[in-house]
């Protein structure tokens, strides 16, 4: 399975941003597609994750209400709604894919690149 990333942009603080992440087939229910951020000089942070099966989410304290996490079994997407953006989301996001839901993400998509300005 391959994950594409899409959906990066620039935009002012308070926009949106709607990132997507394909995936190539049709996963197991196990599946768990997360989104993680690497800003510049600082490590990588996980930001969201979906259950495929379930639709179960977990989300990061720092975007919670703001950030929103969706599947579309059908269209094979994984989604991440950003709303009220603000300078600190500036990152570059990648999606990573774990086939059977435990901590090894054994897929990850190229990332796209999301910068805010103030």
């Amino acid at each position: 399975v391959q994950l594409q990333a899409s959906g990066g942009g620039s935009v002012q603080a308070g926009a949106s941003l709607r990132l997507s992440c394909k995936v190539s087939r049709r996963p197991y229910s196990t599946y768990v597609v997360s989104w993680f951020r690497q800003a510049p000089g600082k490590e990588r942070e996980f930001v969201s994750s979906i259950k495929w099966g379930s639709g179960t989410t977990s989300y990061a304290d720092f975007v919670k209400g703001r950030f929103t996490i969706s599947r579309d079994k059908d269209n094979l997407t994984a989604d991440l709604q950003m709303n009220n953006l603000n300078s600190e989301d500036t990152a570059v996001y990648f999606c990573a894919a774990s086939t059977w839901g435990d901590d090894n993400y054994d897929q990850w998509g190229q990332g796209t690149e999301v910068t805010v300005s103030s």
